[in-house]
């Protein structure tokens, strides 16, 4: 991991630009971090839409848990900002977009074809990523995940010992093989689900989340759409990750 950016923040979170490979990232800590006194990390998901254009509701995010004592990190995903692109999710973006125009249903071939491949190649990435995170001395702490795309941070969940706790948003195409993963979760989880969610499928975010195997696990459902989310539900996030990772 090399870090290529550094400042400090008017509420005194430091935030670093890193390279970790081909891999750009954030990684921000409250004022109260150090060597010696490390804080718990957030895995901060997001959607496809690149770090740049995500980086404002991305930072609002991190200043908001640097207020609860927990550092966050995230990274850019396959296929997104100034990342190579995949051909084959490029080709399965433009069914979809050609599905939705004609207005058919979205086929589980196209939502299998759409999702899979980012979620093989970005969970690996996000370990890689916590391996390197977790080296240094400040970030130490416990790990949890918080945010989208559902189908990866349902397979991190399920795979990566190292996350305790798990906020998942539902906002996204859920694949098949996803809803065999959540079986295997049993960690601590809060899921987000935005009623009126135009991009959403409703009932398969609440099969989803019947599918998880974890003895302790919220749904939180409020009325709006995708980008409705009101400002308490995120403060019921930051006090599910408090009880679980402080």
């Amino acid at each position: 991991m090399h870090f290529t950016s550094e400042q400090r923040l008017d509420d005194g979170v430091l935030e670093r630009e890193f390279i970790l490979g081909e891999i750009p990232g954030f990684l921000w800590t409250p004022a109260s971090a150090s060597a010696s006194a490390p804080v718990p990390l957030i895995l901060l998901g997001h959607p496809t839409l690149g770090l740049r254009r995500m980086y404002p509701r991305l930072v609002a995010r991190a200043r908001h848990s640097a207020a609860e004592g927990f550092a966050t990190a995230t990274i850019e995903l396959p296929g997104s900002g100034d990342r190579p692109r995949l051909p084959a999710l490029d080709q399965a973006r433009a069914d979809l977009r050609r599905a939705m125009e004609a207005g058919e249903p979205v086929s589980i071939e196209i939502i299998d074809a759409l999702t899979l491949p980012l979620v093989d190649k970005a969970v690996p990435e996000w370990q890689a990523a916590l391996d390197a995170l977790q080296s240094l001395p400040e970030t130490g702490g416990p790990v949890g995940y918080s945010g989208g795309v559902i189908s990866i941070g349902t397979r991190l969940a399920a795979v990566e010992p190292r996350i305790k706790a798990a906020g998942l948003f539902a906002g996204s195409f859920i694949p098949r093989a996803t809803f065999e993963e959540a079986r295997q979760v049993t960690i601590p989880l809060h899921v987000l689900l935005q009623w009126d969610d135009e991009g959403n499928d409703r009932q398969a975010a609440l099969d989803l989340f019947d599918a998880f195997g974890s003895k302790e696990k919220t749904l939180e459902a409020n009325m709006g759409g995708h980008t409705g989310v009101p400002q308490f539900a995120g403060e019921a996030a930051a006090r599910f990750f408090t009880r679980h990772l402080m």
